[in-house]
């Protein structure tokens, strides 16, 4: 699909927080994910677009867990025989037990435990500031980050031009560009087709399996 401007979407009566929400709501499902998908990094989110401080809420043991299956599900079908999974932490350097907060400690280390006994190669939490550089130098396949921020901002910084939005857990297999729908570009020439490229590639792996 090409960008979506969320706000003309909402004026118009839809009131979804995009995409993969809207996608979601029409295909009948209860919940989607969003992965930002390049070369060298990969990042599924646990919540995209609601506040910060709503996304600490969603962080449930439960809605990790249920990340940490999606995203190994995925990485599977894409030929990942044993996707690595690291799962960042949600405050700096993962809490210091207790001192920056408790929510690793009660909401991303059951997950991780409960993942792990199911088989799942999982680590964490990792502090977000080095997960990424760690994914990214090949330590592992895929990071599960926590909010919006915490995942677009590594993969844009890296793969702006390529990164490309997956949703997963919906009935149908959707890619998409990594960017805005940029007015302000419009008619002048200047936009560029490699992101949309690179999201019709990804959906040729999807239906392939392979890397």
């Amino acid at each position: 699909t090409a960008p979506i401007n969320k706000e003309a979407l909402n004026l118009a009566g839809h009131h979804y927080d995009g995409h993969t929400g809207m996608l979601a709501h029409l295909t009948g499902q209860k919940t989607a994910w969003m992965l930002l998908g390049s070369e060298r990094l990969k990042v599924i989110h646990v919540s995209t677009h609601v506040s910060l401080k709503t996304a600490i809420d969603r962080a449930t043991p439960e809605r990790i867990l249920a990340t940490i299956r999606t995203g190994n599900e995925h990485l599977k079908r894409i030929g990942y025989e044993n996707p690595r999974i690291a799962v960042a932490g949600i405050n700096p350097h993962c809490g210091e037990s207790g001192l920056f907060g408790n929510e690793d400690d009660l909401q991303v280390v059951p997950a991780v435990a409960m993942a792990k006994a199911e088989g799942i190669n999982v680590v964490g939490p990792i502090s977000a500031d080095t997960v990424y550089h760690r994914a990214y130098t090949g330590a592992f396949d895929l990071v599960v980050a926590q909010y919006h921020d915490q995942g677009h901002i590594p993969i844009k910084l890296v793969a702006f031009d390529t990164a490309v939005n997956v949703s997963l857990g919906l009935p149908i297999d959707r890619t998409s560009v990594d960017h805005g729908t940029a007015f302000d570009i419009a008619g002048t020439g200047k936009a560029n087709h490699v992101n949309m490229k690179s999201a019709i590639a990804y959906a040729r792996r999807l239906v392939s399996g392979k890397k």
